[in-house]
């Protein structure tokens, strides 16, 4: 009669460890997916559900018998969507970047500005900047 086992048991769950890397996978995805590239992809992925979802439900209402049909139609939107609506997603996002980068140079600005009304060195060194500036100006026109 055996008085001892010794049952080896894992120190770790294995649904939580493929939870633990699918969050790990999906973190990692969301960090690669900064900038424009991703950001105006998203926004086409968008606006194609969306437009697939209404030419859905148009579709829904005829195809009773015509189910091939259907998908065709259905794929047939999803790519003209998505070759339509590349360039305008791109741009749109090119624009909203440019625009945060407009505002935060702007606030840089502001903030050297403050500095400047409360140190005379830095305020010196913006005036002697802003007249070599117009100085050079002035010379690419003689």
């Amino acid at each position: 009669m055996t008085s001892f086992v010794n049952i080896e048991y894992p120190t770790e769950h294995a649904g939580v460890v493929r939870a633990e890397r699918a969050v790990h996978a999906i973190a990692s995805a969301a960090r690669s997916f900064e900038g424009g590239r991703g950001a105006a992809t998203l926004l086409l992925a968008a606006m194609v559900s969306a437009l697939l979802v209404v030419a859905n439900q148009v579709i829904d209402t005829w195809s009773e018998g015509h189910l091939l049909a259907a998908w065709i139609v259905m794929w047939t939107v999803a790519f003209a969507a998505i070759a339509l609506l590349a360039a305008p997603a791109r741009s749109f996002v090119r624009r909203m970047r440019q625009g945060a980068a407009a505002r935060r140079e702007a606030a840089q600005d502001r903030a050297m500005w403050a500095v400047a009304m409360h140190d005379a060195r830095v305020m010196a060194d913006i005036s002697r900047s802003m007249s070599a500036d117009a100085v050079r100006d002035v010379r690419a026109y003689y």
